[in-house]
């Protein structure tokens, strides 16, 4: 640095790495998402190995779904309280809409193990890690999973909400939202465990032929 240099907000001005978190709060979303991309991809060229930019998006998108509420504004939120990104704007959206004041918030980046534990899918985290822990606050605070994922929909045998699986998906959405009854019986914790325990032996069953 000299005397008289122009600085913009977020430059670095003495050596050693950028600090993420840092980059996110005085740079943006977009800035820390290339800086951790190009972090991934520098380990990967120097062993010669291509990947598209893409992959390694859809795991940052994951890390920076959550938000911290500052100010509630009209909203429902309380301030200090984490939430998901999408939930903050969907309410925003309609407090503007009704002429009210939305929620102002600030984006957190989550580390991968914390991201995968704190999806809204209480099924998936479950089968990550912590499993007591996720399944006794879930029961405590009468969660109930909506079934949006990949994930949570493999493991009580369910289709996908993609692929062939979409329209199925999309019409279950509009019925619930209309306020139709169902066109597919509701999975029962008794078909979700009959579902996981065929996974499971199936698993076993294959190891034992082996």
């Amino acid at each position: 640095m000299f005397e008289g240099e122009r600085v913009e907000r977020g430059d670095v001005i003495s050596d050693g790495p950028e600090a993420p978190h840092d980059i996110l709060r005085l740079r943006g979303v977009h800035a820390v998402t290339r800086y951790i991309v190009n972090e991934v991809q520098d380990v990967y060229r120097l062993q010669g190995v291509k990947i598209n930019d893409k992959h390694i998006e859809v795991i940052v998108r994951q890390m920076l779904r959550k938000a911290t509420i500052v100010n509630a504004g009209s909203s429902d939120f309380l301030e200090g309280e984490q939430v998901e990104y999408s939930r903050v704007k969907i309410a925003n959206r309609e407090l503007e809409a009704n002429g009210k004041v939305g929620a102002t918030y600030s984006r957190d980046l989550l580390g991968i193990t914390k991201a995968s534990l704190a999806t809204e899918s209480f099924i998936s985290a479950a089968s990550f890690q912590e499993t007591t822990r996720v399944l006794t606050e879930a029961a405590v605070a009468g969660k109930r999973d909506e079934l949006r994922g990949l994930k949570e929909n493999v493991i009580v045998g369910r289709l996908i909400p993609a692929g062939t699986g979409y329209a199925y998906h999309q019409d279950r959405m509009r019925r619930r939202a209309a306020g139709e009854a169902p066109a597919a019986p509701q999975v029962t914790a008794e078909d979700a465990s009959a579902s996981l325990a065929e996974l499971l032996n199936a698993g076993l069953g294959g190891s034992d032929n082996e």
